[in-house]
């Protein structure tokens, strides 16, 4: 019997895309770039910071700079952290069946937590979580199934009695290599370009409420 939920947070839990992609449109703006189009940065956001770095100002970037764009792009992100990210449509529902259903359900992810736990605060989602596993809050982050036992551990739960919805592959291989059983999330932060029949998830969904039939 499944009795927790584990989400992924961005592209999984809530759809922090549009405030992800302004704050990347922000930065070009601050260094006299052209700003992209949000359908061309949706499907990077799963891939945190530097990959949206990147995507902006190109593969060639010298370490020093990266860090530097890297470190200001974040300083913007947290001051636009709450302006238009919001759960999933359908998401709410799930959030009630789950909690109906005696079950609990939680986050893991690689966002750091001085990001995670204000957003979850902001959305009134920090009192409802059964634990919030972060980018730094272990020493090893996904695909390292180091943060999915943490959670277990802080729920009290085997991993065998967990699913853990993503959007990533790293998402996935975490979950399988924790042998809890994964789930992905398509209606995600997922390139055309990705394969993810050969992430060796247990199933996908289209949409949030498909995970009912799952505990």
């Amino acid at each position: 019997m499944i009795s927790t939920v584990l989400f992924d947070l961005d592209g999984t839990l809530v759809d922090t895309a549009p405030d992800m992609a302004h704050s990347l449109n922000l930065l070009l703006d601050e260094q006299g770039s052209a700003r992209l189009a949000y359908e061309i940065i949706r499907p990077h956001v799963s891939n945190g910071s530097e990959a949206l770095v990147k995507l902006g100002f190109g593969d060639a970037l010298e370490q020093p700079r990266l860090d530097a764009l890297k470190k200001r792009y974040l300083e913007i992100y947290q001051q636009n952290i709450h302006i238009h990210s919001q759960l999933f449509p359908g998401m709410e529902q799930l959030l009630e069946a789950i909690e109906s259903a005696g079950k609990r359900w939680g986050v893991i992810t690689n966002k750091p937590s001085w990001l995670t736990e204000p957003l979850l605060q902001s959305m009134g989602l920090s009192s409802r979580c059964a634990c919030i596993v972060s980018g730094d809050t272990t020493a090893q982050r996904k695909p390292d199934p180091e943060p999915m036992y943490h959670a277990c551990e802080l729920i009290g739960v085997k991993a065998t009695d967990c699913i853990y919805i993503g959007d990533a592959r790293r998402d996935i291989e975490a979950g399988n290599n924790a042998d809890m059983k994964t789930i992905i999330a398509t209606y995600g932060y997922i390139g055309e370009w990705e394969d993810i029949h050969s992430w060796g998830a247990d199933a996908l969904i289209d949409q949030p409420q498909e995970i009912n039939q799952y505990f």
